[in-house]
């Protein structure tokens, strides 16, 4: 099998065309068709450039992001750099179309900055330096980054109308979770940071969803971990925070309770032997045979399904408590595909739920 192709991050592009504008800038005749950087590891690397062109008072350049065979959502974008003299005596980082502005507090960038992060900034002034020492005001901007946006982590973030410029090694790996795992561990600084003290994880947007209708929630504190939760669980510990409470569907929890920290279906067990095996023992008659959770809690009687599904949140509770070693109560609420509550265990009560708890009368 042929090895997959390393990629270009969104910073390395946008250092390559700050690079290439500069050059025009100050007078190089002949716009180089590609840049040549100096990576943070220390190697030359030559990025071809889109376009470059003087402007009125600066110049400007692009390139396209090749993020080689990683299904990365900016795979494909024309990242710009705009550049002009400033009378200032340092750089000054500005966010063109398509870039974000930070919002909120806890990210290594201040709020009201422009979504370009440290990696990125230094491996744009290195590359300037190699063309002047003069300061320059620096715009980046990426083609359709607003609505690219929505796809990605920075609406979580408090990060505002674009992307986040990212990249700290320059490359991207081929379907590497480094990104993901960055992002979400930016969203437990946040989090901390606006001061949530009780984070809810949820698997997706399901859970999410439920979490946001069943209980009073601000913004920063209900936190989507897709399947790395042992990544997650992981980071959590090295905060102080004070109770923690899971939501979400069966499909994805009932795998925690038998220890499958990484829940995408490539890489764990079916659900449904894990609630068979909590859940079978509490019940007269056998459960139904289903292939999905969805189906076995649907065909229970409404007082089993509560029980069972009470049965499997605890299970699954004493399986997070133990890997992070207790030190805060754990509470588990499971739902159904639509939202519905089917049990729960812990005081989940106190994240001020909407409605009175209690299990979903129906599928």
């Amino acid at each position: 099998m042929a090895e997959h192709r390393w990629g270009y991050t969104t910073g390395a592009c946008a250092a390559a065309a700050a690079k290439a504008a500069l050059q025009v800038l100050c007078g190089i005749a002949e716009p180089p068709p590609v840049v040549c950087l100096t990576f943070p590891g220390g190697r030359r690397h030559t990025l071809p450039l889109a376009f470059v062109r003087a402007t009125a008072g600066g110049a400007e350049a692009g390139v396209v992001k090749d993020a080689g065979d990683d299904p990365d959502v900016t795979h494909g974008a024309l990242v710009t750099a705009h550049v002009c003299w400033t009378n200032g005596a340092e750089m000054v980082f500005r966010a063109g179309e398509g870039v974000g502005t930070v919002t909120k507090p806890g990210l290594s960038i201040a709020p009201g900055e422009p979504a370009i992060n440290s990696g990125p900034r230094r491996m744009i002034r290195r590359a300037l330096a190699e063309v002047s020492d003069r300061p320059v005001q620096v715009t980046i901007g990426i083609a359709g980054g607003r609505q690219l946006a929505a796809k990605t982590f920075n609406p979580r973030l408090g990060i505002e109308n674009g992307l986040s410029v990212l990249g700290t090694t320059g490359r991207v790996r081929p379907f590497s979770c480094a990104a993901l795992r960055s992002a979400l561990v930016c969203t437990l600084d946040v989090a901390w940071a606006c001061g949530v003290r009780a984070p809810v994880l949820v698997p997706g947007h399901i859970g999410e969803q439920a979490a946001r209708c069943h209980l009073q929630t601000t913004p920063e504190q209900v936190l989507e971990v897709g399947n790395e939760w042992g990544f997650v669980l992981g980071r959590l510990v090295r905060y102080p925070f004070e109770r923690l409470l899971l939501f979400g569907h069966p499909g994805k929890l009932a795998k925690l309770a038998d220890g499958q920290w990484d829940t995408h279906s490539a890489r764990s067990t079916s659900p449904v032997a894990a609630v068979r095996r909590i859940a079978q023992p509490l019940l007269a008659a056998p459960l139904p045979d289903s292939p999905t959770t969805e189906g076995v809690f649907g065909a229970l009687a409404p007082h089993e399904r509560r029980r069972a599904a009470e049965a499997v949140a605890a299970a699954v509770a004493a399986a997070v408590a133990e890997k992070i070693g207790a030190r805060w109560p754990v509470a588990v609420v499971l739902v159904d595909m639509k939202g519905g509550l089917l049990g729960a265990v812990g005081q989940w009560q106190r994240w001020r739920p909407r409605q009175s708890p209690k299990a979903a009368e129906g599928a």
